[in-house]
């Protein structure tokens, strides 16, 4: 019956994949069908789907083994990651820490206007030598390249959440064409998977083993670090430069609109005091959600310098995360058999592949159970990992905050998951390059 069990979580966990690359024709029947559409809506929600086919999994196993073995199943999955997914969200998205990142960026885009100058605009008296760059060129560079790395510090969700953020204000809302926000947006998912290896406790594929294999921050940055520093500045620039003259019609000067009050030094200390604690407390729900509550409670007694809190945003991305969790736990007696089964080469460009239909960080951990591997597997699947991690929005956990924030700016309301994966074909390659050749 167990086996009965595993073959129909396998078979559902297929269904969810095929569902999330067809959320978006779900909408379009939505439109069709007034007396349905909100149940359309629903499932057209890429967030909510993973959540819908983890409940039909626990009722089956209900049904089949009995309500307490589907109770003793879900005690048993680990939901520390959505839950600080969608805290660091929340916090990271909050108005101070927002005008912080944006004042970073802001002061790099500066000095970077001169450089790329000479690298995108060509010599003078061709067309398209420019005397400078515009603003909205530098800051796009910046918020593509600089905010993904930032990943190894303030953790994956925290730099996606941000970067996600600084993208919609400054370049999504302006009206850009469907071609750049689709490049835009691999780009994004691709940076942010490999800006986090760094450091070995910030992205979930590398958290998972790191303690388990004895890497530490030298290990990282010798192996990993500068290979991602050198995808992401490439991806960076590759994009800036394609699309460099749609974005040279963009200025980005002064504050950003509706930016009337000025925030006080001591509102962004505590925000980013939170946004630490929350962090460095990422393993302990029972103090980063008490920090939360604390948060919240400072929100509301200084709403004055308050946006709205994307705590809806949050609650779907975390509903999605704790459906990858609950559905992802019944798939390790094919996963963990297919990947021991390679080589090292096979099993780089088989993570690279598995990525884009489930977590990378699922990937890790079944890597991290086993014993004996050696030095050259252990790095072919975290490389490999990382590397495919902006191809779909389940490859890495951060994907789906991006996806929330910025999915409005798209036609439709959705991010199509065929475009999603075409535009993240070059930036995945770079990754490659990096990871595997170099």
């Amino acid at each position: 019956m167990i086996q009965t069990v595993q073959w129909i979580a396998a078979v559902l966990f297929l269904l969810a994949i095929l569902h999330t690359f067809s959320a978006a024709h779900f909408e379009r029947i939505a439109h069709h069908c007034k007396e349905h559409a909100g149940v359309f809506h629903l499932l057209g929600e890429v967030e909510a789907v993973f959540g819908f086919w983890a409940l039909i999994m626990l009722l089956m196993i209900a049904t089949l083994l009995g309500p307490a073995e589907a109770v003793r199943y879900l005690e048993s999955c680990d939901f520390t990651e959505p839950m600080f997914i969608f805290v660091i969200m929340v916090i990271a998205a909050s108005r101070p820490i927002l005008d912080f990142a944006r004042g970073i960026v802001g002061f790099l885009a500066k000095l970077a206007r001169h450089p790329l100058r000479r690298t995108l605009s060509g010599k003078a008296g061709s067309e398209n030598y420019s005397p400078d760059v515009p603003s909205g060129v530098a800051y796009y560079f910046i918020a593509l390249s600089v905010t993904p790395l930032l990943g190894s510090f303030i953790t994956e969700p925290a730099a996606m959440t941000l970067t996600a953020l600084m993208l919609r204000e400054m370049f999504f809302s302006r009206g850009i064409s469907a071609r750049l926000k689709y490049a835009t947006i691999g780009v994004l998912f691709v940076n942010v998977s490999v800006g986090g290896v760094l450091t070995p406790f910030a992205a979930p594929p590398v958290l998972m083993v790191a303690g388990k294999w004895g890497w530490d921050v030298a290990f990282m940055v010798v192996h990993f670090g500068w290979r991602a520093i050198l995808a992401v500045g490439v991806n960076a620039l590759v994009v800036t430069w394609v699309f460099s003259r749609e974005l040279r019609g963009i200025r980005i000067e002064g504050p950003a609109p509706g930016e009337e009050v000025k925030m006080p030094l001591f509102v962004t200390i505590v925000h980013l005091a939170f946004l630490a604690g929350v962090i460095v407390f990422g393993h302990h729900p029972v103090i980063f959600m008490g920090l939360f509550l604390f948060f919240l409670g400072f929100t509301t007694a200084y709403k004055r310098y308050q946006d709205k809190l994307i705590l809806r945003e949050g609650l779907m991305v975390a509903f999605f995360l704790a459906g990858l969790v609950t559905l992802g736990g019944q798939q390790q007696w094919w996963l963990q058999d297919l990947l021991m089964g390679m080589d090292t080469s096979s099993v780089y460009f088989g993570a690279a592949a598995l990525t884009t239909v489930t977590d990378n960080a699922a990937l890790t951990y079944l890597g991290s159970l086993v014993q004996g591997l050696s030095d050259e597997f252990k790095y072919a699947l975290v490389a490999g990992a990382v590397s495919g991690g902006g191809m779909t929005v389940i490859a890495n956990a951060p994907n789906p905050a991006g996806y929330s924030i910025l999915k409005g700016n798209f036609p439709g309301d959705t991010v199509r998951a065929s475009l999603l994966a075409l535009s993240a074909l070059l930036p995945t390659g770079v990754a490659i390059i990096a990871f595997y050749v170099l």
